[in-house]
């Protein structure tokens, strides 16, 4: 069975589907893989680390897509990419399938199976395997140094010979894995750190990393789904929590939002009303920014200014630290294959509760989500 890694050909993206050290444990496992010249060095892998981790270096994309038994990638391929696939090829990417209606029909004709990553279900087998929550963790992280370099001041309390420096307020809307490492990284840095999510599970999880969980009363009972992710919350809802959060938020110098709901436009959590009230200089930056963002003045890939606030639609977050962003996808990457090799090549088994769900075209049949 050979394994390929294509370059990445999506705007912006640095990371890379395998790292030398996942392509290693491939190989040891029996599988030979085929690494496409360059694809690794925006996350600082060169040629030769591949080559020293077993893997033969490819010339051309082409190369890699037409003699793979399985190709993997960190974005879905462009259309003029898919065509290349052989038939009985295995894909595994995010395929985003929402906006995929370009290439599905492509890798549909090509007689491929492809199994998107983003549908890898919440389940304890697959937890080492889920690239959302590996990926969510780099974004957490890198949010709060973007805030920090995007504001006016210290996050930490500094003591100086000039006076005494106030600590930075920082707040975390959304206590998911993004959430809390931003969380982590906020404390990290010296802030003081409050959050809020409509799930009362994670009250303490906001606590053992030292943050005050904001506005206990707004959080229901019936807000989370059974795969651990926030219910869109009720109208009357939706108005009692944006008025316990318009208060706090006028306090607060860094704001991260990390709110999404899978399948659906992110939640509105932040009005224009309420960053009118917030502190010149502050600053929020909104991961949500591609699935219409948390602030209603997010604009993706845009710093927008309103009354003196900044507010960061933040874009391809992971893919700024793409070494060891590059690591954990390809550490989720390699468990997933070796949960689907039996005896020597990769058998996908709808019946299984990890590939099932993630197959989204199955030797050339679409199947619905």
């Amino acid at each position: 069975m050979q394994i390929g890694v294509p370059k990445e050909t999506a705007p912006r993206e640095r990371r890379v589907a395998l790292a030398p050290d996942s392509v290693a444990r491939l190989i040891k496992a029996g599988a030979s893989v085929v690494v496409e010249s360059g694809a690794g060095a925006a996350a600082s892998f060169t040629d030769e680390a591949y080559a020293a981790a077993g893997a033969s270096i490819a010339a051309t994309t082409a190369d890699v897509y037409t003699t793979s038994g399985v190709v993997t990638k960190v974005q879905r391929p462009s259309p003029d990419e898919a065509r290349l696939l052989t038939p009985g090829t295995v894909l595994i990417s995010l395929l985003q399938p929402a906006s995929s209606a370009e290439v599905m029909p492509v890798l549909a004709e090509r007689g491929v199976t492809a199994l998107s990553l983003e549908r890898v279900p919440r389940i304890t087998r697959a937890q080492s395997m889920d690239v959302l929550s590996s990926q969510s963790t780099v974004a957490g992280y890198k949010a709060v140094l973007i805030g920090a370099s995007l504001m006016p001041k210290f996050l930490p309390m500094l003591t100086t010979a000039a006076g005494n420096i106030a600590p930075a307020k920082a707040f975390i809307l959304g206590a998911g894995v993004a959430g809390l490492q931003a969380i982590a990284t906020a404390r990290r840095l010296g802030a003081v750190v409050s959050a809020f999510d409509v799930r009362p599970a994670v009250r303490e999880q906001v606590q053992s990393l030292g943050a005050t969980f904001v506005a206990a009363e707004a959080v229901a009972a019936d807000a989370e789904d059974k795969g651990g992710y926030a219910r869109e919350q009720s109208e009357e809802q939706q108005r009692r929590t944006a008025a316990l959060l318009h208060d706090h938020l006028k306090q607060m110098d860094l704001v991260i939002t990390t709110a999404q709901i899978p399948g659906r436009p992110a939640p509105t959590l932040i009005t224009e009303a309420m960053v009118a009230d917030m502190r010149p200089g502050s600053v929020i930056v909104d991961l949500a920014a591609e699935s219409g963002g948390n602030c209603t003045l997010t604009r993706a890939g845009e710093t927008v200014v309103a009354n003196g606030v900044l507010i960061h639609g933040a874009i391809d977050v992971p893919s700024t630290v793409p070494m060891h962003a590059s690591q954990m996808f390809g550490r989720n990457v390699l468990t997933l294959l070796q949960h689907l090799m039996k005896d020597g090549a990769v058998t996908i088994d709808l019946k299984d509760e990890i590939a099932g769900p993630m197959c989204l075209v199955y030797q050339g049949q679409i199947r619905t989500p």
